[in-house]
């Protein structure tokens, strides 16, 4: 699987400047050493990363603690709020990860809901527009 290290740059390199701060802020926040997050702000060492090092900036820069690693493997990157399954044989992880999406797509489908109803009421207003237009237009012709 391709790794994207240029990804992960600019998306701190973004947060950092999203945030206002500064290398030495997100080093003393996240406890990683000034070289590791020179190494990954300047893109300048493509290598292997523990997966503690990359968690701990995400939480360091208000991320979920995988942010980091899906923008690394060009996955979804999780909500702040999504529980994290820490393997495949986390299975109350993986399970609140799950229930934590359903409650997403049930919020997304109930603002699809209200977006049909209100497209429902403006293609009744448009009808009765364009009726009210033809009807016009009948009188004046007629």
């Amino acid at each position: 699987m391709a790794q994207d290290w240029t990804a992960v740059a600019q998306a701190i390199s973004q947060r950092m400047t999203e945030l206002g701060i500064n290398q030495r802020e997100l080093i003393e926040r996240s406890q990683v050493s000034k070289a590791t997050v020179g190494e990954l702000y300047h893109n300048s060492a493509q290598r292997r990363r523990s997966a503690r090092t990359l968690e701990a900036l995400s939480i360091a820069l208000g991320w979920h603690p995988q942010h980091l690693v899906a923008v690394l493997k060009g996955q979804r990157v999780p909500d702040v709020g999504e529980p994290v399954s820490r393997s495949d044989d986390d299975i109350p992880g993986r399970l609140a990860a799950i229930e934590y999406r359903l409650v997403q797509i049930e919020t997304r489908l109930g603002a699809i809901d209200e977006l049909s109803d209100r497209l429902g009421e403006i293609n009744a207003n448009v009808e009765a527009v364009i009726r009210f237009v033809d009807s016009n237009r009948k009188r004046v012709r007629g």
